[in-house]
């Protein structure tokens, strides 16, 4: 092990601020590699719509026929590539726990991040986003699919950070990240 290598995955569940906590570090100048992408780009390559049914219908598909682990699999090239020349590569949307313990036999330095939100805050979160918004009304079962078929709650139980994020203010969520990358004297 490198002990000076980090890959750090921001988990949890959805509307918690993953992508925005991912964003904000691609922002600063640092990799990353956002497991959700594979899925994106199988939709366009069936000329499908980009939407929350055809993700998950997708998501569902690459997992029954390369496994679980089928994002961390597919994601490990580039990871591999990164940490090459990257001290620091951050990743989002490790879900399933297989994807956590498969990644980990190859990077003994990868590290978790739960970003928790309550749920009802989440709920308003993904209802307003802008890009697949989804309805207050489907949250919760989206949820209950996410733990039940994607083994979710692995990944968010046994993280090695856990920041709430319930704010308002997104900055709040900036100086939550701030605070844990200092832990590891990385500087913004």
């Amino acid at each position: 092990m490198n002990s000076s290598k980090i890959i750090l995955a921001f988990v949890g569940m959805p509307g918690a601020g993953k992508s925005e906590a991912t964003k904000y570090l691609f922002k600063k100048g640092f990799p990353f590699v956002r497991f959700g992408q594979f899925t994106e780009d199988v939709i366009k390559e069936a000329n499908l719509p980009l939407n929350t049914e055809n993700e998950r219908i997708f998501r569902e598909k690459l997992r029954q026929e390369f496994g679980m682990e089928a994002f961390a699999v597919k994601a490990k090239p580039k990871l591999d590539e990164l940490i090459k020349t990257h001290d620091f590569v951050v990743i989002d949307g490790l879900y399933s726990w297989e994807e956590f313990t498969y990644l980990k036999k190859y990077f003994d330095f990868l590290k978790l991040i739960s970003i928790y939100a309550e749920p009802q805050i989440r709920y308003e979160r993904l209802s307003k986003r802008l890009v697949r918004p989804i309805a207050l009304k489907d949250s919760y079962e989206r949820d209950v699919r996410e733990i039940e078929k994607l083994n979710k709650g692995g990944p968010i139980a046994i993280a090695d950070f856990c920041l709430i994020n319930n704010s308002s203010d997104i900055s709040d969520l900036y100086k939550n990240i701030e605070n844990v990358l200092g832990r590891f004297n990385i500087k913004i």
